[in-house]
């Protein structure tokens, strides 16, 4: 457990996750399935190049790929491509899904504290991980990125996020682990955790915290923000 900066202890009654990288550990699963489907006709497309899609939502890594592919955004083409790759990417997330999560969201339950989900991936995604992982129960909020103008590292869902659970954002503790995410929570005033990831070369430098494991998270909630 690291702590980036010293902060007032805070009483904290809300903990908010990011879901991919941090409840599942989805993206580099993502990543090899979409590398493996292009690179034979756009070998320009590696793991490398796909790293900064890493906690985008799906508006901003449409873009972000008709440009890889050099292809224009609403060409017809692209669109079936990239829907191709979607439906042809079969997860079993529950396999995927970090081993602590069922006792921590139990434990953080019996805690006494609500719980959020704030995404950046569809709706439709966020529904089928949590049922498939059997963890819908356990949220008091499930928020997706889509429904905002403006995504990640804009702080907008986590302010809704926040209203949703009745708590000011000093009072909340944000779980992530991508650059776009720990930006977002830093801008929303919570505290905001970083699930280390040395992987994709995230910038965390915003977190008040970076942890090993979600294990940590009971600790540090009950400490206001402080290990015990």
């Amino acid at each position: 457990m690291e702590r980036n900066r010293k902060k007032t202890e805070r009483t904290i009654r809300a903990v908010v996750f990011d879901m991919d990288g941090v409840l599942i550990d989805s993206e580099p699963v993502y990543l090899r399935h979409t590398v493996g489907m292009l690179q034979a006709d756009y070998p320009q497309v590696t793991e490398k190049a796909m790293n900064p899609t890493v906690g985008m939502r799906s508006k901003e890594y449409r873009t972000f790929m008709a440009g890889l592919l050099r292809m224009e955004e609403e060409d017809p083409g692209f669109l079936e491509l990239i829907e191709r790759i979607n439906d042809e990417c079969h997860v079993d997330y529950r396999e995927i899904m970090r081993p602590e999560v069922p006792g921590l969201l139990r434990t953080l339950r019996d805690m006494g504290l609500k719980t959020g989900l704030a995404s950046s991936s569809s709706i439709s995604n966020i529904q089928q991980v949590l049922k498939e992982c059997g963890i819908t129960e356990y949220f008091d909020s499930i928020i997706s990125g889509d429904a905002f103008r403006r995504a990640k590292p804009d702080p907008e869902i986590y302010f809704c996020t926040f209203e949703r659970l009745g708590v000011s954002p000093q009072e909340a503790l944000v779980v992530e682990d991508s650059t776009y995410g720990v930006a977002a929570g830093a801008a929303s005033g919570a505290f905001v955790t970083a699930l280390k990831d040395n992987r994709f070369s995230f910038d965390q430098s915003p977190a008040d915290m970076r942890i090993k494991s979600l294990a940590e998270i009971p600790a540090i909630v009950a400490g206001g923000g402080r290990s015990i």
